[in-house]
């Protein structure tokens, strides 16, 4: 058992390594921790996991096409993955080391793009970030475009919800009087769901699984962190053996499921490549990763409260839950320690009524939306910094300027027009802008 004393010296020693942790590495290379690669229908983004910001220029080749990344004082640290089969844009990713201690990192490309680049500074769940989003050429005059280099404009980005549809290929989860299968219900909605948050400004929704076949309950809590999510949402159908029994219920991590996570990720300490609110516990001493760790749990546990609160709050518009309050258990894909979670039992496949329910479009929309509703609130209450939802918006009045604009917001009006996709300096009353930044 640890003591109380145990607990607050790493706590003292990290404030005092942060503090001083500027003079101390500005000599040497910064660390590219690792590189992740991920393709949406829309772009591909490349995230680097970097030790501390770095300087970094960012230009495009043709025949063929290729964007390359230039990293000043910068190391590789961690594997180079590989693109994805499915990517349309990335082909392959290959790194090298140049003259002075630079790396150059080369996307090879499957087909044009208008590449760009923003370094994100850490926040409560991840560290210093350099963000390069791969986007398809709309014309062809875009396609002869130089993509600008140095790109350090901290661009709104959308919020992104992983949706989880439980089961699926040999596992079909619960099974209805009637035969209906947990896996293809959740399925349905998870569908519903995400088209709903993909209409929506500022949000963007990605699947753990697209078809009927099974991913394992940790793939899928890797996968939604591939993705940079916001927030994980696991979709199931419950069931009980009294088929009178029925409801919509919402779940959270329990303490006790936290914990036995927290043990399991500092027993794999030393082969750990993930990271834990943006520190690696790889080289940290057993007391300081665990204090860290502690943190980072007991604010992702926190959030997840808050947006189950809300989610189970719209719920009960929809019909009957089977409780008042959102409840808390150890479920294996609600552990991740640095995504909001919760698992939503959308209804009892067991009990008759309620499985003829879930086969209704009408309902299924009606969960959906539900569902939907809560986490727009959750986000609008607590958004995530550098998203469109934390972003300041301005609406255009009679007299207003651009530059007059990005002067009394205190931006710079290229990161006003970039932040609005502007031409030009040109703007019309009643027009909304993004002030990039926003808090």
């Amino acid at each position: 058992m640890r003591t109380h004393s145990m607990r607050l010296l790493p706590i003292s020693i990290l404030a005092l390594v942060f503090t001083l942790a500027p003079g101390l590495v500005a000599a040497v290379q910064v660390a590219i921790e690792r590189i992740h690669a991920w393709p949406a229908p829309d772009h591909t983004r490349v995230v680097f996991d970097v030790a501390a910001p770095v300087e970094h220029t960012l230009f495009m080749l043709r025949n063929p096409d290729r964007v390359v990344v230039d990293l000043r004082n910068a190391r590789l640290a961690g594997v180079l993955p590989g693109a994805a089969d499915d990517d349309p844009l990335l082909a392959r990713i290959r790194a090298g080391a140049r003259t002075g201690g630079d790396l150059r990192v080369v996307f090879d490309l499957r087909a044009a793009v208008r590449p760009r680049s923003v370094m994100l500074k850490p926040n409560a769940q991840y560290g210093h970030r350099l963000v390069i989003d791969l986007q398809p050429q709309r014309d062809a005059a875009a396609a002869t475009a130089v993509a600008p280099a140095a790109v350090e404009v901290e661009m709104p980005r959308d919020v992104i919800v992983a949706l989880d549809p439980g089961h699926g290929g040999a596992d079909p989860g619960a099974i209805g009087p009637g035969r209906t299968r947990e896996k293809m219900v959740v399925m349905a909605i998870a569908e519903r769901l995400q088209r709903l948050i993909d209409r929506e400004p500022g949000m963007r929704a990605v699947l753990t699984r697209k078809g009927d076949y099974y991913v394992g309950l940790r793939k899928r809590m890797e996968i939604a962190r591939g993705y940079g999510a916001d927030l994980f949402v696991s979709i199931h159908a419950d069931a009980f053996n009294d088929t009178r029994v029925n409801g919509s219920s919402v779940y959270i991590l329990s303490r006790n499921g936290a914990s036995s996570e927290a043990a399991r990720w500092l027993a794999e300490q030393e082969n750990a490549a993930d990271l834990v609110g943006g520190v690696s516990l790889d080289d940290k001493d057993e007391v300081l990763a665990s204090v860290l760790l502690d943190l980072s749990q007991t604010a992702t546990i926190s959030a997840s409260t808050d947006a189950a609160t809300r989610v189970l709050t719209e719920l009960k518009r929809v019909g009957k839950t089977h409780k008042r309050h959102v409840e808390r258990a150890g479920f294996m894909v609600l552990k991740s320690p640095d995504i909001p979670s919760m698992l939503v039992e959308t209804a009892f496949l067991s009990n008759p009524h309620e499985e003829r329910r879930l086969t209704d479009p009408d309902f299924q929309r009606r969960l959906a939306q539900a569902v939907l509703d809560g986490i727009k609130t959750y986000f609008a209450e607590s958004p995530p910094p550098g998203t469109l939802f934390a972003a300041r918006r301005h609406t255009i009045e009679r007299g207003d300027t651009l530059s007059g604009i990005a002067s009394r917001y205190g931006v710079p009006i290229a990161s006003l027009r970039s932040a609005n996709d502007l031409a030009d300096d040109l703007v019309r009353v009643g027009q909304v802008l993004t002030i990039p930044g926003g808090g």
